[in-house]
This record gives structure tokens, sequence and C-alpha cells, in this order.
């Protein structure tokens, strides 16, 4: 049974329902949906949504995501730029997130698109948050999607080194993620880059501290830890639910290893208060 500290507000219904009717009309895709998001009455409800370029099916299985798996064979919807910048016009929104599945039936991985999605929505006069994947560490790949400058670029570490294995896809590892992280610093030194940890999954404390201390030699400026929550039976259960005041401590200790700025908490997720995270770094 889940804690008490767990349970969303339920957002006016109205509201989810003229977001739902949005992204249906375009066409879009939301990570809210496709990996079942705790947030989403929350942030529909508000008006916002990280949204999902590159379809919903993705060629990668991690064990704690609900996102489809597939083989999507190339294909692209060179019309979703287009139709993002419109929606997001529609939706009057300043700051967007976008992220996307992995996709490693293409050449690139999707870099090419994923640049032409951030300049799209960077026209209408709107910040923009990549979480990127991968890209299976091309650095060639990654300098495409930072030549579109994006205001953030995360890439999720996810969890910590002895669990990786176990909890993502093979193709992706622990050591691979963090030199993705120190590549984006390499190119563009001036990016903001953010991280992430679910916690939950049977780490220990001193594995999240090690993870917490190669993000930060990796360049990571913007930390975010959540607590890991099944999304359905064909995801891993769930090891441990840590209380927010575990989640306010490890707050504490990030801040105090050196990140800019640090999100911990049981419902946070890395697009979580995004706007509010950038503001409060770039403004102070």
């Amino acid at each position: 049974m889940k804690p008490a500290w767990l349970k969303v507000a339920v957002a006016e219904p109205k509201a989810v329902e003229e977001m739902r009717e949005i992204l249906s009309r375009h066409g879009l895709h939301t990570v809210c949906q496709s990996a079942r998001c705790p947030n989403l009455p929350r942030c529909w409800g508000a008006g916002t949504a990280t949204f999902m370029i590159l379809g919903d099916v993705c060629t990668r299985r991690c064990r704690f995501c609900a996102t489809r798996t597939g083989w999507p064979k190339g294909q692209v919807d060179d019309g979703e730029p287009e139709r993002l910048a419109e929606a997001i016009r529609e939706l009057g929104l300043s700051y967007v997130v976008l992220t996307s599945v992995d996709r490693d039936d293409l050449p690139d991985g999707g870099a090419a698109h994923w640049a032409r999605c951030i300049r799209a929505v960077k026209e209408a006069g709107v910040l923009v948050e990549a979480l990127i994947p991968d890209f299976s560490g091309d650095r060639g790949c990654l300098a495409e999607v930072l030549r579109a400058e994006p205001d953030v670029v995360g890439h999720n570490l996810e969890t910590v080194r002895r669990l990786t294995p176990s909890v993502r896809d093979p193709r992706a590892s622990y050591e691979l993620s963090l030199e993705v992280l120190r590549a984006i610093k390499e190119l563009s030194p001036h990016t903001i880059t953010k991280s992430s940890l679910l916690l939950g999954l049977g780490e220990t404390e001193e594995e999240v501290r090690e993870a917490l201390r190669d993000m930060r030699k990796a360049g990571v400026d913007i930390v975010v830890l959540g607590q890991y929550l099944r999304p359905g039976p064909e995801q891993l259960p769930v090891v441990r639910y840590l209380t927010p005041e575990e989640f306010a401590r490890w707050e504490d200790e990030a801040r105090g290893l050196g990140f800019r700025v640090a999100v911990a908490g049981p419902l946070v997720r890395t697009s979580f208060r995004a706007a509010e995270v950038y503001r409060e770094l770039v403004c102070g």
C-alpha cells in the first residue's frame, strides 16, 4: 500500500480534458501519458506538459518504464516540429520540456529531428529544456542537438551503478550516461545540464552518494531525486518508499556536494517545476 504522502490532488477535469483535446488535435504525445506519470493531473490542470517527440514507441525496454517498445523502422513525422510549435502557442506556454523515446532504428538516433523541434519551439519565443536520450554516446549527434541552442539539456542517470543492468536496457549503461553528461559540458560549457535518480529500487545510501558525486564530476548543474513508482505489473516492484524527510535530507546533501540546484521529493520527476527551477538558477 502506498503511503499517504504519495496521494496526488485531482485537477479540474475540464482543464485536463482541454489539454488532452489540444494534444490529440495536433497529433502530439506526452511522456505524462506514455510513462503514466503520477503528476499528470496536477501538471495538466496547470496547463503544462512534457512533450515526447519522435513517436511513442521506444526501441529500448527499461524495466522501470511503461512506454511501449518496438522497432519503428526509420519512420519520422516531418511535420511534428511545426505542429509542436503551433500547439505550444495555442497553450500559451513560455517554457517547454521536450523528451523522446530512444530511436536506435535511426542512423542519428533522431538528433536531426530533435534539432528541428528545438528550433521550431524557440522560434515561437519559448524556452526549451531538452531531456535527451544517450544517442549511443555519439558526439556528433549531441553536437547537432546543442547547435539548436536548448536552454537546458537533461539526460537521466536513472539509478545507481550496481542496479543499472537490472533496471535499464542493456544498451544503456551507467558509464555511458555519465559520458553523455560530460560530453555536453565539453561541447557547450555554458549549457545548463540536468540529471535525475529514481530512488526506492533497492539502492543503498552510499550508492546514492556515489551517483551524486559522479554526476557532479560530470558537470551536472541541476539534480532531481524522486520516488520510483511502479507504473504497472510488467515493471519492477518498489523495494522501499522513502519518506518526505529522507528526500529533504538528500536535497540538502546534494546541495552540499555543489549542485547549483537540487530538487527532491516523493512525486518529483525530471520535468517537475522545470520552469521554476530554471528561473531560480538564471535569475537567482
